[in-house]
């Protein structure tokens, strides 16, 4: 009970960070507000996202937008749960990973059922060019799939060299 407590807290802060940073820049903002934060590099833009990664999805039909980005979530979430109880006795790296993409989705489960929409914000660029605005959730779902990756070359590089020493 110990362990997942350690996990819970963890998912319960990015929740509250992303819940308070959005619902900052939900009243302080008008939307497609930008603020400069570091001058040709980093800006608070408030954005909309009513689809998924970078807005895919955001013009369907409202019939298969609450099925992609309402009902599925839920059961992802449940899945990620029953994956982090899984992991406990794993490799710690996993049981960070389904962490962070259990707290980033719940933070981005909690935008679409409360507004209908995401709110984004972080708005990185160089010049004219703009990476896809996004926010704290987005943040720890995207730490999450490093570690994911970093996982799987570590179990790649230990799997040869199991292959060498036998």
């Amino acid at each position: 009970m110990k362990k997942i407590s350690f996990y819970i807290a963890i998912i319960i802060f990015i929740v509250v960070v992303d819940q308070v940073s959005k619902i900052y820049v939900f009243n302080n903002f008008h939307l497609g507000e930008s603020v400069p934060v570091i001058d040709g590099f980093f800006n608070l833009t408030y954005v909309k996202n009513s689809g998924a990664a970078f807005g895919f999805g955001g013009t369907f039909h409202n019939y298969i937008r609450y099925a992609l980005f309402l009902a599925l979530p839920v059961v992802a979430c449940f899945w990620l749960a029953f994956l982090l109880f899984k992991s406990l006795t794993g490799p710690k790296i996993m049981t960070y990973a389904y962490t962070l993409i259990l707290g980033g989705a719940i933070g981005n489960l909690i935008d679409r059922f409360r507004l209908d929409f995401v709110v984004d914000f972080f708005d990185f660029y160089i010049g004219e060019s703009h990476f896809a605005t996004f926010n704290v959730a987005d943040s720890a779902i995207t730490l999450a799939a490093g570690l994911i990756i970093l996982d799987f070359f570590l179990q790649k590089k230990n799997a040869s060299e199991e292959i060498k020493t036998t």
